[in-house]
């Protein structure tokens, strides 16, 4: 089976500090959780960030921080994985579907412009696929209208804009550790910020609500446990440390499947100039009359596991049914993309092939 994607870490690269951690007997909030902060603001460049046990969860304590709550509206880039727009409902606010852009799947700034009212609390700009293009026209707009901007970045870790890394460009990012991501630990996230209140706000929220002065600790509100095990820390901190060669080495499985695919009409994600993408996800729009699903089954009938680039939130059945706001763009963006595999060592050349043969119409 050629997977999706193979993780980044293996045992060897953590078996050491692995018995070090079993033979301590600390498993949570040890020395690796206390580091993971640190390893993060270090590569993204954030003052503070926190640790948590997914990117949902960061960016459900995110809103939380933010204010967000019943009557307030939070604008979301509609091509994303259902989480981003989760979130926002399950705080008792209405998610405004915002449509995006045919090549870089991403948020439209003319969209975020219209869609913006006095209810407005926060803006939660996707990465799609880790693709960070459009982040500094939407961060603008937030300035001008005063407006928090949350960056989705679960994907997007390793990505930069002009030179600056996702996570200190946005208000408040947060990354996923999933194991569909570039760095996994199995499940795990991180939040980032550089503003001091907001970070204030998130040590306390994410410490069941308590402050500690003294060695006492008094719960001055509701919080939560969204800890990451030593464990997990650990991981992600060994990948982190090579991270940049992870992106660099994606992004040449990318260019050599555009190489081989766009001459047959293959349209790979965009990226605007001075942005470095980490092809999180390598995605293409298929050509006119060629049956996706099909391709995808043609693959998997082969052992070459791929997916759909991934959801139009606003025509998932439960949003479509209380919303009515299918976005037309990202639901076209869902029925005509293709994640194809991309790790080390896999065989582009022989994926690109099945993709012709299908496409040739000899896969049917």
């Amino acid at each position: 089976m050629i997977r999706l994607i193979w993780p980044y870490i293996q045992y060897e690269d953590v078996e050491q500090a692995f018995r070090e951690i079993f033979d301590s007997g600390m498993f949570t909030r040890g020395q690796w959780s206390q580091a993971l902060p640190r390893a993060v603001c270090a590569y993204t460049g954030a003052r503070y960030a926190f640790n948590a046990t997914s990117a949902t969860t960061a960016l459900s304590a995110s809103l939380e921080v933010l204010g967000v709550g019943p009557g307030d509206e939070v604008i979301v880039g509609d091509f994303s994985f259902p989480a981003s727009v989760n979130v926002v409902e399950a705080c008792g606010a209405v998610p405004v579907f915002a449509d995006v852009d045919r090549e870089t799947f991403n948020m439209l700034p003319e969209e975020l412009e219209a869609k913006i009212t006095s209810k407005t609390k926060a803006v939660m700009f996707v990465s799609a696929l880790g693709n960070p293009s459009g982040l500094l026209q939407i961060r603008g707009i937030c300035q001008k209208h005063g407006i928090p901007l949350i960056n989705d970045a679960a994907c997007a870790i390793g990505s930069s804009v002009d030179g600056q890394k996702v996570g200190s460009i946005a208000d408040i990012a947060c990354f996923s550790y999933h194991p569909r991501k570039l760095l996994t630990s199995g499940e795990g996230g991180s939040i980032t910020t550089s503003n001091s209140e907001w970070a204030r706000q998130l040590e306390i929220k994410l410490l069941h609500g308590a402050t500690v002065a003294d060695g006492k600790m008094d719960f001055v509100t509701y919080g939560y446990n969204y800890r990451l095990p030593e464990l997990q820390c650990l991981m992600v901190i060994k990948q982190i440390e090579k991270l940049d060669d992870i992106v660099r080495r994606r992004i040449e499985t990318q260019q050599q499947y555009v190489r081989l695919l766009q001459p047959a009409g293959y349209q790979s994600q965009k990226h605007d100039a001075g942005v470095v993408h980490n092809m999180q996800s390598v995605v293409f729009v298929v050509p006119n009359g060629v049956d996706r699903d099909g391709l995808i089954d043609h693959l998997a009938q082969r052992d070459i596991e791929s997916t759909i680039g991934t959801y139009c939130l606003s025509n998932t059945s439960y949003y479509k049914a209380k919303y009515n706001s299918v976005q037309p763009t990202a639901l076209w963006l869902e029925q005509n993309t293709i994640t194809l595999p991309c790790y080390d060592g896999v065989d582009a050349g022989l994926v690109a092939r099945e993709v012709l043969a299908y496409t040739e119409g000899k896969g049917n």
